[in-house]
């Protein structure tokens, strides 16, 4: 093949004279190429003519192209020392200048946009969607919560060394290649075979529209769904942990039971769902209640080196020394306990003299008589008390836990915690919404009050399923109301 065969073929794609084009190429994959990789570039040049311009991305070893591009004698090169790019053109100056100035490497006031907003064109030459760094243009345009920042030190256009923080910058892992077809569903990309080289043309205006358009629906558009993939699993936890902290009224935690039984595995678990607070319930298959002081605390340190708060202690029953375990809970550093209602005076006098906030939570009891307990003992605690509502439970007391505990007990003033958990009539765990404990409705009017308390996943009862499962049918539920 050879330089004029190129030209002509680039121009029955849609390229013509004035054009502006950003080039990520494999100069291998056209095959025998008469005159070397210099008369590839020579093909596009001659296409754009004078009044046209010739880009590519020079960050790192991207190819025999682009060195030659960025080597030419008329070349530009963006000022920043990120997303870096070469141009040789009418408009190289224009589209380059002032990189360094913008707030991230390749959103707005960057060359990529730049090259949008004049109609300009990308071309792939022997290479993939995985190669098209306009792509990360979109990314930091809706300013995706798994981008994260960068600051190298580089010399300024004014001599100056200085290190500058580039905002929303791309990770390690994408699976942009999926993206390929939505651009040929929508009729933005032109696709055509020159020499061995598959060669992909796009308007970049019209391509960041549709991905705009992808991830505004999907802030994951851009990640695969391959659960050996770490880094789009880390990515799509840091969207879900974004969403329920910026998005949502809730705070939201896990039963340490359903995240794992030992504390590295359940930070690993946590971590991998955007889960950053957790109940302790059970840890190496025994109650949390059972550990020393000394060993509470390093639990409680360990977690919280990890970034993951304790969202509460939860006892399944209260101890004869009640004493004794409120004094470790509160040496060890956690301030919430969750109890099942106390059935003495005494136990309740012991529980009033804490200054750890309690919540008593339903343990097969029906409603009326929560209510009653509630009342008793809300006038009679000083401490800071509230009320964990386990739907499952009211289901064991044969209750309708919306259309009737919810309703009739008004809870809504006394509610600290929801279980986010099922079960079916006979008491048999089910996946959420699957079974008798109407947790949709239950999530769904909490929501609609703004609900600023916490619900825990798999709190109270067991999961027929990980942590991984409940999150994802905890999210469904959140997508489908």
């Amino acid at each position: 093949m050879n330089g004029q065969e190129l030209a002509s073929a680039l121009k029955e794609m849609g390229l013509q004279r004035g054009d502006i084009v950003l080039l990520h190429s494999s100069f291998v994959s056209l095959g025998d190429f008469e005159g070397g990789p210099e008369a590839v570039v020579d093909a596009f040049l001659n296409v754009l003519g004078s009044k046209g311009t010739l880009l590519a991305p020079v960050f790192g070893e991207l190819g025999i192209l682009t060195s030659i591009i960025k080597q030419h004698p008329k070349a530009v090169v963006s000022t920043a020392p990120v997303g870096t790019l070469a141009a040789i053109g009418a408009k190289a100056k224009e589209i380059c200048e002032d990189h360094w100035k913008a707030e991230t490497a390749h959103g707005d006031g960057t060359p990529f946009m730049k090259i949008a907003d004049l109609g300009g064109y990308i071309c792939l030459l022997g290479v993939d969607q995985d190669r098209n760094t306009t792509l990360h243009s979109v990314e930091a345009l809706l300013q995706l919560p798994y981008l994260g920042t960068t600051a190298p030190k580089f010399t300024a256009p004014n001599g100056k060394r200085i290190s500058k923080t580039w905002k929303y910058y791309p990770g390690p892992h994408r699976d942009f290649i999926s993206l390929d077809h939505y651009l040929r569903e929508f009729g933005v990309m032109t696709k055509q075979r020159i020499g061995n080289a598959e060669v992909r043309l796009m308007k970049a205006c019209d391509m960041v529209d549709i991905c705009l358009e992808l991830g505004q629906r999907d802030p994951a558009f851009a990640l695969c769904d391959n659960p050996s993939c770490e880094a789009c699993v880390r990515q799509r936890a840091d969207i879900f942990a974004d969403r329920i902290k910026n998005h949502e009224s809730f705070r939201l935690s896990a039963s340490s039971r359903l995240a794992g039984r030992y504390v590295p595995e359940i930070i690993d678990n946590l971590k991998a769902n955007g889960l950053l607070a957790v109940e302790l319930d059970f840890l190496n298959g025994r109650s949390a209640i059972s550990l020393s002081v000394d060993k509470l605390t390093a639990v409680v340190a360990e977690f919280a080196a990890a970034g993951i708060a304790i969202s509460a202690l939860r006892a399944p029953a209260i101890p004869a020394d009640i004493d004794k375990m409120l004094t470790a809970i509160k040496d060890a550093g956690i301030n919430r306990i969750i109890l099942p209602f106390p059935y003495f005076e005494d136990a309740l006098t012991k529980i009033a003299s804490t200054d750890l906030a309690v919540s008593f939570v339903n343990t097969g009891q029906a409603t009326v008589d929560i209510v009653r307990l509630l009342t008793n003992i809300r006038k009679k605690l000083a401490c800071n008390c509230s009320f964990t509502f386990n739907p499952k439970n009211f289901v064991l007391a044969n209750e309708n836990p919306f259309l009737y505990s919810w309703r009739v007990g008004r809870f809504i003033k006394t509610i600290g915690q929801l279980d986010i958990l099922d079960a079916s009539w006979d008491t048999v765990s089910t996946r959420l919404a699957a079974g008798n404990s109407e947790i949709k409705e239950l999530i769904s009017i909490m929501r609609c009050h703004n609900f600023s308390g916490w619900f825990t996943l798999g709190a109270g009862g067991s999961y027929p399923g990980s942590l991984t499962d409940a999150t994802k049918a905890f999210t469904h539920l959140l997508d489908t109301m």
